[in-house]
């Protein structure tokens, strides 16, 4: 048996297969072999060889052009069913053997993906350690003394030591999330319902989802693609919504930062000034950032362990809990007998507090694109957090535990060491189905501060983002009263519009100011072969596709939407207007602009 060499990302592995250098049965028998030996208590049941190579076969049967994921590993953590493998919610009393893989299993392995076995978490999925677990505490990838973050435990530290490419988890409270920055991972946590729970045991089921490990953004991007989809089975699955804005794609975006005297990092000087380095890279990438108040996001995550929800957890094993509470360890034993002293009352009053305070966090989604925060403020010793389990798990949850109650999405990024060489991260933040434009801003990210994956030594390697989610927005050329700070601006801005770019036309248009009552505005025509063009200043912006429509029905005649050639060659929509109208107006084309003209009538 050859020795066994850390994973990479996905392409990697699928370039490996293609020149013949691997296969896919050649592959799990390394892993087997690599995963027996588990000082780390990673896995609670890894599968036997012979269903490894079963798998293996299937997929090498079926062949690469069919399979996008053929032969990739991965693990799943151990509250998600796979058939005929006992799932045990790290609690040996609860465990049953499923008969039917978990939706989001199911379509991984028809895809071509190879279950390497079930994954350590804290027990219940209670937790943001990795140490409540009757399977051992699971270990940090870089530092053993160090805890591994939770309650997806197993499944982070499985990728990061390169056993698997990439690995599901889930994230109620942000369990998704701190094991990949413990582990120099990325963490995405989707937008609720995107991937189904069918197949999952709960935590919270109104908050719960499957999240996924992975070693690269473009690798989260390739499974959520492959995994996503509407599921009739799950009471909580939902339609995908395209995404308003790609401000991965642009130059210039808006970011938000919690007021500095928020920040919490525990008297972790290490990852405060790390935060702050983040914050300097995000302006490397064109974003200008935007200081908020985080108290509305702080006080929804005190509901998730202080409010009524705690009673959902109760819910989701009340008979095993009734029957069965003493195989339930200690800390989550006392954290959900907390569940009994709230009232159906306290319920719909916890409802009506919730929807106040997101009416007041989503204002901040009229600023910004995103919020960017730390994952989690420090990290802990496997012995502190034992010592002191409740209260120092709740430290780790002070960026996260809002997440899925105000319903947005998140992405945990690699972000820098310490200098005793364990990972910092942080967290990209924005609202439901802005998921692929968040990942494509981690993966720029992650190239700039280009970190080697995990814990595996491999080098970041150099790839694409995948296009795998087409925009919802309608680009328009405005060159009139509705550019910046001029008097109709605000009919874009007030339906979501975000400035791109300033440009010209290609240099055969002319401008005109036509007559007429105020608000100015000025008529754009494209000239004839044989007379002479100009270049006019232009404005691009994005408007939603659903807002586009109001828009238009607010343009006057003689002015309308048609096709504008841009000075690069590229066409856009834009403002044009009627060649008749142009009998009573005042060429002005020589001044290049409308603003270079006003400016002219301000000072003649």
């Amino acid at each position: 048996m050859e020795k066994f060499y850390p994973l990479s990302d996905i392409v990697s592995l699928l370039q490996r297969y293609a020149r013949g250098e691997l296969s896919p049965t050649q592959l799990v028998e390394r892993i087997h072999v690599e995963i027996q030996h588990d000082p780390d208590h990673v896995w609670i049941t890894p599968l036997p060889l012979e269903s490894l190579k079963y798998y293996a076969s299937q997929v090498e049967a079926k062949g690469m052009a069919e399979l996008p994921l053929y032969g990739i590993p991965f693990a799943i953590k151990d509250n998600i069913d796979l058939a005929g493998v006992p799932t045990t919610a790290a609690c040996p009393a609860f465990a049953y053997t499923p008969s039917r893989s978990a939706t989001v299993v199911r379509r991984l392995m028809d895809a071509g993906a190879i279950p390497i076995g079930k994954t350590n978490l804290d027990q219940f999925a209670t937790g943001l350690n990795g140490t409540r677990s009757p399977y051992g505490a699971c270990r940090n990838a870089f530092n053993r003394d160090y805890i591994s973050g939770g309650s997806s435990s197993g499944s982070a530290v499985a990728v990061a030591k390169g056993q698997v490419c990439f690995s599901l988890g889930t994230d109620t409270a942000g369990s998704g999330r701190v094991p990949a920055a413990f582990n120099n991972l990325i963490g995405y946590k989707p937008t609720k319902g995107w991937l189904s729970a069918h197949g999952l045991v709960p935590a919270c089921r109104s908050l719960d989802t499957i999240s996924i490990f992975a070693l690269t953004a473009a690798d989260a991007a390739r499974i959520l693609e492959v995994s996503a989809g509407y599921d009739a089975e799950d009471i909580y699955s939902r339609q995908r919504e395209e995404y308003n804005f790609d401000f991965g794609a642009v130059s210039h975006f808006r970011f938000a930062v919690p007021r500095r005297q928020q920040l919490q990092f525990f008297g972790n000087l290490e990852s405060e000034r790390l935060f702050y380095e983040a914050v300097a890279s995000m302006h490397t990438l064109g974003g200008e950032a935007i200081e908020i108040d985080f108290e509305p996001f702080l006080e929804a995550a005190r509901l998730l362990y202080e409010g009524p929800w705690i009673a959902e957890r109760y819910t989701a094993i009340q008979s095993f809990f009734e029957s069965q509470g003493d195989q339930i360890i200690a800390p989550i034993r006392e954290i959900i007998s907390a569940a009994k002293q709230y009232s159906a009352a306290d319920a719909f009053k916890g409802y009506d507090q919730l929807r106040r305070i997101k009416q007041q966090a989503d204002q901040i989604w009229q600023r910004v694109d995103c919020l960017l925060s730390p994952t989690a403020g420090t990290i802990y010793s496997v012995q502190a957090m034992q010592q002191d389990p409740i209260r120092l798990n709740t430290h780790l949850g002070y960026y996260t535990n809002f997440m899925n109650l105000l319903d947005y999405t998140a992405v945990a990024t690699p972000a820098g060491f310490q200098h005793n060489g364990l990972p910092f991260g942080i967290s990209l933040v924005a609202p439901a189905h802005q998921d692929m434009p968040l990942l494509h801003l981690a993966h720029r990210l992650q190239a700039l501060y280009s970190l080697p994956l995990g814990a595996t030594g491999i080098a970041l390697p150099k790839t694409h983002f995948p296009d795998v989610l087409q925009s919802s927005q309608i680009r328009i050329a405005v060159c009139g009263a509705h550019l910046s700070g001029l008097p109709l601006n605000e009919q874009l801005t007030t339906r979501q519009g975000r400035l791109i770019t300033s440009t010209t036309t290609s240099s055969d248009y002319k401008l005109y100011a036509l007559p007429g009552q105020p608000p100015q505005r000025p008529g754009l025509i494209r000239v004839n072969e044989n007379e002479r063009g100009f270049a006019i200043e232009l404005e691009i912006w994005e408007l939603p596709a659903r807002k586009f429509g109001s828009f238009v029905a607010l343009i006057p005649a003689p002015l309308g939407i048609g096709t504008i050639t841009l000075v690069n060659g590229e066409t856009v929509q834009g403002f044009l207007c009627e060649h008749y109208a142009i009998k009573k107006a005042t060429d002005i084309s020589h001044f290049g602009g409308w603003r270079n003209y006003l400016q002219q009538l301000a000072h003649p």
